[in-house]
């Protein structure tokens, strides 16, 4: 007892790393801050003490003042990471009972800019959420510490051992802090326009799977995390599923396009309505039965003629092609909580739904990367957010083969035709640049079986220039209720996310304008 009053061992807190994005410029930092604490058994005057430290720190007098009156303890807070200017003017008073030490708080400096991304670090400086979460280890350095003598009043007067701490390593990531907030902006103006629920984003580069964006509206400010609801401060783009709709057509024509059974040409006559088992299958608009090649089939999203190509593959065969691309597992992007979605229970009338994008959910993130490997010629590449910590680069992406080259471009010329007049996508279209994509309108699932008739997630995802791919885009709305079609509602937002950074990356036309146009 004698010794622990004489002698006391203080930890050294180490300096946490700092997040940068790829330009350099620092999305979660450590800021310096001062803890004060208080030994009230050596406090004479409580309430005086209280008061004073009340007005130097900014805190509550009455509350401190309890703390301190307590003298059944040794130890009380009286302010954690308080301002270190406050705290110096507080210890040059030099108050008996009061004592300081140096610690580090975590700061957003960009405050919402891509905190779904970050998360966040609490009072104790360690990962909650995000990659300040997955990245803790990392980040957080190591402890150090220090044993000091102290005098009978509890004065330190010298050190005795010395532990120094081990500060956290930086962390650069792929992300761009412009497109990001630009990409947030949108959204922001997205759900306002469409009174939507929410909406999400995914911005990554196809050649090398690099994430240069991951939004999601409503958003947060990372320096008040405590004050939203934990259900807004979740990455939806890769914790969330949703069934994707139309956007999923893109597996099924693939696959029998693939398989050699059809070509673009392949022409059927369809009628407006399909039975399929116990099911009735139909176009999203009322039609007279018709004619219509494969590649009309992708570029007007007719459902009849994308169920009928799964019939011509089979299930054995799809199921395989859903799997080629890599729904049913993680992605491999390290990211706290991320889902591998939800893969069909097949049955007699599974044939009819999945093709379409029914019945089968996925996350943002994994419709991005399966449109990013049309984009890069057939390969699919792991998408990742770390490009470095400290000075050694991570890991390559792993990447594997998907699909031939030449089944690459011939998908990536049906997508074009879907952004081209006449298709369900124009509202994409860029001036200056060829666009391939898909959109899709697909109805929520109810929670007591079926589907809603007034709860729709409209999504767009597409890349460009697509000659030359640099940039996929894909774009969620969920619950909008202005109109429900993605070509109406998230191309659009797709059209000003990839406009903007294809100006701001310098990425030359592939489609230069005629003059005068």
């Amino acid at each position: 007892m004698a010794d622990s009053q004489h002698r006391e061992v203080v930890a050294i807190p180490a300096s946490r790393g700092t997040i940068f994005d790829r330009t350099g410029s620092p999305l979660a930092v450590g800021q310096r801050a001062t803890t004060v604490f208080a030994d009230p058994r050596l406090i004479k005057d409580a309430r005086m003490v209280a008061r004073v430290a009340a007005a130097d720190l900014g805190i509550d007098a009455d509350a401190l003042a309890l703390r301190l009156a307590d003298r059944t303890k040794g130890f009380v807070y009286v302010a954690r990471q308080a301002d270190p200017d406050r705290a110096a003017k507080l210890a040059r008073r030099r108050i008996r009972g009061l004592d300081f030490y140096a610690e580090e708080r975590r700061a957003y400096p960009q405050r919402s800019v891509a905190a779904h991304v970050l998360g966040f670090a609490g009072i104790d400086n360690n990962g909650l959420a995000g990659l300040e979460l997955s990245l803790d280890g990392t980040l957080a350095g190591k402890t150090g510490r220090k044993t000091i003598v102290k005098d009978p009043v509890g004065r330190a007067l010298e050190v005795v051992e010395h532990v120094p701490e081990r500060e956290g390593k930086d962390v650069y990531l792929t992300l761009d802090h412009t497109i990001q907030a630009t990409a947030e902006a949108v959204l922001r103006q997205t759900v306002k326009d469409s009174g939507a629920k929410a909406a999400s984003a995914v911005v990554l580069d196809p050649r090398t799977g690099r994430v240069l964006a991951m939004a999601v509206a409503p958003g947060f400010d990372a320096n008040r995390f405590g004050q939203v609801p934990p259900e807004r401060v979740k990455n939806r783009t890769v914790t969330d599923t949703y069934e994707p709709g139309s956007t999923f057509k893109l597996v099924t024509v693939t696959g029998v396009l693939a398989e050699g059974l059809v070509t673009p040409e392949t022409a059927y006559t369809l009628p407006y309505k399909i039975h399929v088992a116990d099911r009735v299958i139909h176009d999203s608009h009322p039609r007279e039965t018709m004619q219509l090649t494969v590649a009309q089939i992708l570029s007007l999203s007719s459902n009849v003629g994308t169920v009928t190509l799964a019939q011509v593959l089979g299930r054995d065969r799809l199921t395989k092609w859903i799997d080629r691309f890599g729904f049913g597992r993680s992605t491999g992007l390290a990211f706290p909580g991320e889902s591998a979605g939800l893969l069909p229970q097949w049955s007699g009338s599974t044939i009819g739904n999945v093709p379409i994008g029914q019945g089968i959910a996925v996350t943002p993130v994994q419709m991005a990367s399966a449109y990013a490997a049309v984009a890069n010629g057939g390969v699919l590449v792991q998408p990742h957010l770390v490009e470095r910590i400290g000075g050694e680069p991570r890991v390559a992406p792993k990447r594997r083969r998907v699909m031939p080259a030449q089944i690459a471009e011939t998908m990536s010329t049906l997508l074009r035709g879907v952004v081209d007049e006449g298709g369900t996508g124009t509202e994409a279209a860029i001036p200056g640049y060829v666009v391939a994509g898909k959109t899709g309108t697909a109805q929520k699932p109810e929670p007591t079986g079926g589907y809603s008739s007034s709860r729709y997630v409209a999504s767009f995802v597409g890349f460009v220039p697509a000659t030359d791919p640099r940039l996929v885009v894909l774009v969620n709305v969920d619950e909008p209720r202005t109109s429900i079609w993605g070509g109406v509602v998230a191309a659009p937002a797709f059209q000003h996310i990839a406009k903007f950074a294809l100006q701001y990356l310098e990425v030359p036309p592939d489609a230069p304008l005629a003059p005068g146009a």
